[in-house]
């Protein structure tokens, strides 16, 4: 007892802290004093600095050549809205900054400004920096939604957060205007737009890239110009391997780049959303295609960006209404009759059939035919041997080509197998009018109605049934 009573008597004794000591060190907070980036770019080489700042594009999370994962995001002020990079490392892609949408707020403290190759950027050292995410809406909450593990709060951040939030409406323009976004289904010709999409694959086919993007609406159904040749419509098949990771319902989209693409190599991964910025787009042979310009970028986005978010739950909509899968803006004529047992799909729902043979009922519009000269129509019309004619059918989703077999053309035509009748009522399906005096008159142009048929699907060979798979037309006949 002894013992412990003298033990006890020689352990120092905890010193008191006066209470107002004691509130004042519960209060303290730490200060930081934030640069303009422009500021941070004056200072003495490898000096560490503190940034608030707005995240103009999000780069890709990849694995770095070494142990760690890395992301770039380029960032802005009023000082500097042409910004300035800052690359990121961590041991997790977790770990990395996940920023929702472009014109979030950055808050950056102890990191260096580096120069390379005669351009600045900022490094962020992942054991001494760290960082915090906020939302860019000036009616949101001043807490971020997403810290470093090593990152401190201070009452000063709310001061700097409310003036970038006031300052970003006023630099929306470095950012993507909402008036000059368009969406699939409202493309113009020879405009200059934003299009926000998903980059489904993206291929470099000689010294072009083409990218392939989605979101979920149609393009424009376009007239067709004079042309002889149905093979010049016929656009080049991806491999059904890729196909069956498309969607099937909406356009797939090419846009064309003559010139390297920053971020392209990413978007081959097909996991991202983009922002392609001031790019035109027009027509060939009927089929859109995105033309990139001089001062066309792009963007990668967020899943939880705004626009985003309002394109897939747009798309989600759509696709819970099997009456909203068929093509936007599409009015079916009565020029063709079809049996109405079979269900609806579109082409590329039939292309990606796990089926090789199988049956559809689907909504097209007939695009090209062969043979196309009346000559050429009354030798095979008179031939005995099996002969078919071919027609190029298109939706919003797809292009292909279908047969109308020697067994199934009086059912398709009529009873009447005249070189004049077939001619009249394949004019009829491009959607060309008759002349008056009976002459035949080729237009310079012409709009194809939207048409219901049944096809059927077919393969040339055992070996290979899905490299010979074709379609032919069946239980459908042309009104006169």
């Amino acid at each position: 007892m002894e013992d412990e009573a003298s033990s006890s008597a020689r352990k120092p004794k905890r010193p008191r802290v006066a209470p107002a000591a004691a509130a004042a060190a519960a209060a303290w907070e730490p200060h930081f004093t934030y640069l303009p980036i422009a500021d941070a770019l004056k200072q003495r080489p490898r000096a560490r600095v503190c940034l608030f700042a707005v995240v103009a594009e999000i780069g890709a999370a990849f694995h770095s050549s070494g142990t760690d994962f890395t992301v770039t995001l380029r960032i802005v002020d009023e000082s500097r809205k042409a910004g300035i990079s800052a690359t990121f490392f961590a041991q997790e892609p977790d770990l990395l900054p996940c920023v929702k949408s472009n014109g979030d707020v950055i808050s950056l403290r102890d990191v260096m400004v580096k120069c390379y190759l005669e351009e600045f950027f900022i490094a962020v050292d992942k054991r001494l920096s760290s960082f915090a995410l906020f939302e860019s809406k000036v009616s949101a909450e001043c807490s971020p939604y997403q810290t470093s593990k090593n990152y401190h709060g201070s009452k000063h951040d709310k001061e700097r957060l409310t003036q970038l939030r006031t300052w970003l409406p006023l630099g929306l323009k470095d950012f993507g205007l909402k008036d000059l976004e368009l969406q699939l289904r409202s493309l113009k010709s020879d405009s200059t737009f934003d299009l926000v999409c998903k980059v489904l694959h993206v291929l470099k086919h000689k010294d072009k890239w083409i990218f392939y993007v989605w979101d979920g609406t149609d393009t424009p159904a376009a007239e067709f110009q004079a042309i002889s040749d149905a093979e010049a419509v016929a656009s080049p098949a991806l491999p059904r391997e890729l196909l069956c990771t498309m969607p099937c319902i909406g356009t797939v989209l090419r846009i064309f780049s003559d010139r390297p693409v920053n971020k392209a190599s990413h978007m081959q991964q097909g996991t991202y959303w983009a922002r392609f910025c001031n790019i035109t787009c027009k027509r060939e042979f009927g089929i859109w295609k995105g033309v990139f310009l001089k001062r066309s970028r792009v963007r990668l986005l967020s899943h939880e960006d705004g626009s985003v978010v309002d394109r897939l739950k747009m798309y989600d909509s759509r696709n819970a209404n099997k009456v909203l899968h068929q093509p936007m803006g599409s009015f079916p004529s009565n020029v063709a009759d079809e049996y109405e047992e079979e269900g609806y799909s579109t082409l590329m729902e039939s292309l990606t059939h796990p089926e090789v043979t199988h049956k559809v009922k689907t909504l097209v519009r007939v695009v090209a035919f062969y043979p196309c000269e009346a000559y050429e129509l009354h030798l095979l019309l008179r031939s005995n041997y099996d002969y078919s004619i071919r027609l190029t059918l298109e939706d919003p989703t797809a292009r292909i080509d279908a047969y109308v077999h020697k067994q199934n053309l009086v059912q398709f035509f009529g009873d009447s197998l005249t070189e004049v009748v077939v001619m009249k009522k394949l004019n009829k399906l491009l959607g060309i009018p008759e002349s008056e005096d009976g002459d035949e008159v080729v237009p310079m142009s012409w709009n194809s109605p939207w048409i219901w048929c049944v096809m059927s699907s077919y393969y040339c060979e055992k070996t290979d049934p899905w490299g010979s798979r074709r379609y032919r037309i069946v239980d459908t006949t042309i009104r006169d």
